[in-house]
């Protein structure tokens, strides 16, 4: 008996150190500027930009731009908010308009072939390529 509670306790001993040397997946990576000691993340983001968009039923639209709440019609520095969509907002400032997007490398491409061909024509094209 006594030693299959070793045996438990030590197995249960060697998980905790286990645990321990696991990083946490829900932190946000140190690129984002967060403080080193701040187990928390409470630390404002040094790199700022587009973090969310808040899409209201009967309210204004609004987004989290660097960590602060602006809503439609806001400003950010001397920006400011023109449009709210999905995936983007648009910032009217001195120099122009701006977009921000919630994933900058992320844009949508139309495929011209596969617009204009019917599936067994693409099909048939794509058979005298592999030749």
């Amino acid at each position: 008996m006594a030693r299959r509670l070793i045996t438990v306790l030590a197995l249960l001993a060697m998980a905790g150190v286990a645990h321990a040397q696991l990083a946490d997946p829900t932190r946000p990576p140190a690129a984002l500027g967060l403080a080193a000691g701040d187990p928390a993340g409470a630390a404002v983001f040094e790199s700022g930009g587009l973090q969310s968009v808040i899409l209201r039923k009967g309210g204004k639209p609004a987004a989290l731009i660097n960590g602060s709440v602006v809503e439609l019609g806001g400003k950010v520095g001397e920006a400011r908010l023109i449009k709210v969509s999905e995936d983007s907002v648009v910032l009217r400032g001195p120099q122009g308009d701006e977009t921000l997007r919630l994933i900058p490398a992320a844009e949508k491409k139309v495929s011209r072939v596969g617009a204009t061909q019917k599936p067994a024509q693409q099909a048939a094209q794509n058979r005298k390529t592999d030749k």
